[in-house]
């Protein structure tokens, strides 16, 4: 009787709580994997988290509007010489940093030194790998180079930056990694991981690392207006049982893109009282990733036989609860540059047909994913059960998410599935993941886990990038695809939807279809 009570005067202290935040215009919002940094700029590794995090406190000079267009931010206006070798950005007017200080072309210069300086992973965007020239030394024992996107960085008047371009056609390329770099001001590198300062919609106010909480207030003086939220936490909460309960209570307000909770638990959420569950159409891609040098998934037709035995239909209605759309390229179906290619159908026949006319001989295929995550599982292990029923010899094994980022990028694995996250909205993504100069360990890029390389695929993806006419260079995109989904190095799987659960006073949302966090600088809450 006494546990009851004492049960009972916890939640009742837990509900209190957050009724005098409702009341303050405190909302919480939860995010289900955890993060060390909020230095996203000179960091050496990739997150997620930090990511979503970054988009309340900073802006970039270009982002991605719902077309996957690229358009002004802190930039007000793009512009690219005659000769197509210089990127003019006229910066936006009236811009302050949290720290009060105006927004001028010295903060963007002074943001791509630090993160040239850095050597971090997001700077491994801005270079290509080429071989050395005959005669050309290295200054160690690879045969390549890194080649430079970016010449020089100009800023001849406060309002005006203007970057020098390699080659003519990198526009598009510099755009696409524009968007990730947030813009820092002048002088505050050291003090970004720490107290973090930008122009975004939202100030840092405490970072608590032992709990992965983080604490914000509007900025009032933000360029497009102050978030109507006058204080925000942000709150780790990687188990789904915790984060279900903490929604019930009141102690979580809103969980957008819960990856932590399955589909099962989100109809039962839309049930409960106070709660409600949204959903929007999302462009992350969900695949299936082959590594093509490791036998038997070096022959194509063993491959396309996985593609033919997947039931993505079925998973999607049973498993997914509708929470996601079949896909059938990398790209999002609303992409300037989509093509379906090579669709695989379910059809489990023609896939033990493929794999007869391979020779395949019951090798073993191991296939590897990230454990912890029960949605992940669950249809991780109805694609398993498949694979087994049209003869594949196939064995599980689920490994923690850090190592097994690292066996992917060393190519340790024959089959995983995971969800690209961003970067599939635009073409040039077919370089990262499919062009034989990208190959992890050879150039600067992290995603050519497949270890596909096909010459005409290189020639294609590289002509399209450097193709300024967006009618040719669509053609090329498509034709690349073609080849690419013929040869099965990866299959999409299906477009997740990007869905938010929410209290009932939190109104006005409005997610993208990349799944950001942009739309919470626009939210409402009711007392």
């Amino acid at each position: 009787m006494l546990r009851s009570l004492v049960a009972i005067l916890f939640l009742s202290l837990i509900v209190g709580s957050a009724c005098q935040r409702r009341s303050s215009g405190f909302v919480t919002v939860a995010l289900p994997e955890t993060f060390s940094s909020l230095d996203t700029l000179t960091s050496t590794s990739s997150d997620a988290a930090a990511e979503r995090v970054r988009n309340l406190m900073f802006n970039s000079l270009v982002r991605k509007n719902e077309s996957f267009d690229y358009v002004g931010e802190l930039a007000s206006e793009i512009q690219t010489s005659d000769d197509g070798l210089s990127l003019i950005f006229k910066l936006r007017s009236g811009v302050k940093f949290h720290n009060g200080k105006d927004f001028t072309s010295a903060d963007v210069k002074y943001t791509f030194d630090k993160l040239f300086d850095s050597k971090g992973y997001k700077s491994g965007a801005f270079f290509d790998t080429a071989p050395l020239a005959p005669g050309e030394k290295s200054a160690g024992p690879a045969k390549t180079k890194q080649v430079a996107h970016i010449t020089r960085i100009e800023t001849p008047d406060a309002a005006t930056v203007i970057f020098g371009l390699d080659r003519a056609g990198l526009k598009n390329q510099l755009l696409s990694n524009l968007v990730a770099i947030p813009i820092i001001p002048e002088g505050t590198s050291g003090e970004q991981s720490t107290s973090p300062v930008g122009s975004g919609p939202f100030k840092f106010v405490n970072f608590d690392q032992s709990q992965n909480t983080v604490d914000l207030e509007a900025n009032e003086d933000y360029w497009e207006g102050a978030p109507s939220i006058a204080k925000l936490r942000v709150k780790t909460i990687t188990d789904a049982s915790a984060l279900q309960a903490e929604l019930q209570t009141g102690a979580v307000d809103i969980a957008p893109v819960p990856s932590n909770l399955p589909p099962d638990s989100l109809k039962v959420i839309s049930s409960l009282p106070g709660l409600r569950v949204e959903q929007f159409d999302g462009s992350n891609i969900q695949y299936i990733g082959l590594n093509t040098a490791s036998p038997p998934l070096d022959k194509v037709k063993v491959r396309q036989a996985i593609g033919y035995a997947i039931d993505r239909e079925k998973i999607i209605k049973e498993l997914l609860s509708g929470q996601a759309r079949l896909a059938n390229s990398i790209l999002p179906e609303s992409s300037w540059a989509f093509t379906p290619g090579t669709v695989y159908n379910y059809d489990p026949e023609k896939a033990r047909e493929l794999l007869k006319e391979s020779g395949y001989k019951n090798e073993p295929i191991k296939f590897k994913f990230s454990a912890g995550n029960a949605a992940f599982s669950s249809y991780a292990q109805a694609i398993h059960s498949t694979l087994l029923d049209v003869g594949l010899n196939v064995q599980i094994e689920t490994l923690d998410p850090t190592t097994l980022r690292q066996q992917l990028a060393q190519g340790q694995f024959q089959l995983n599935t995971g969800v690209w996250i961003g970067g599939n909205q635009d073409p040039l993504f077919l370089k990262d993941l499919f062009t034989t100069g990208r190959i992890p360990g050879e150039g600067v890029s992290c995603c050519n886990r497949s270890r596909y390389s096909n010459v005409e695929v290189d020639r294609m993806v590289d002509s399209a990038i450097n193709e300024p006419d967006k009618e040719k260079a669509k053609a090329l995109y498509q034709n690349a695809w073609e080849m690419i989904s013929r040869d099965a190095p990866l299959l999409p799987l299906w477009y997740p939807a990007n869905m938010v659960v929410a209290r009932d006073r939190v109104q006005n949302i409005r997610i993208g279809p990349s799944g950001d966090w942009s739309f919470i600088k626009d939210i409402t809450v009711s007392n």
